[in-house]
């Protein structure tokens, strides 16, 4: 008798030894999903102040304006610009 009593309280100890392995391991992976999910969240919200700060950098008035200041660009005029024909060559 004594030694099924020794055997059942082993067999109760590694089960609860077990059980609170398993429970330390839930929690861990609780935290890291939690990190990896405000992560996320994170990147998301970068990724859209990023694409709003694309947007604000394509309009047309501001590319305009780096072509005349940064470029020195100018709009086309009829003086300038030079018409290519087809036609027979000399």
């Amino acid at each position: 008798m004594l030694r099924v009593n020794i055997l059942l309280l082993a067999g109760v100890m590694a089960s609860a030894m077990y059980l609170v392995r398993l429970q330390y391991e839930s929690r861990h992976l609780y935290t890291e999903i939690e990190k990896a999910q405000s992560e996320a969240r994170r990147l998301d919200n970068q990724r859209e102040r990023l694409l709003a700060d694309k947007r604000g950098q394509a309009t047309p008035l501001r590319v305009e304006q780096i072509a005349k200041d940064q470029l020195q660009m100018r709009p086309a005029t009829a003086g300038i610009t030079v018409y290519v024909t087809q036609g027979a060559a000399p």
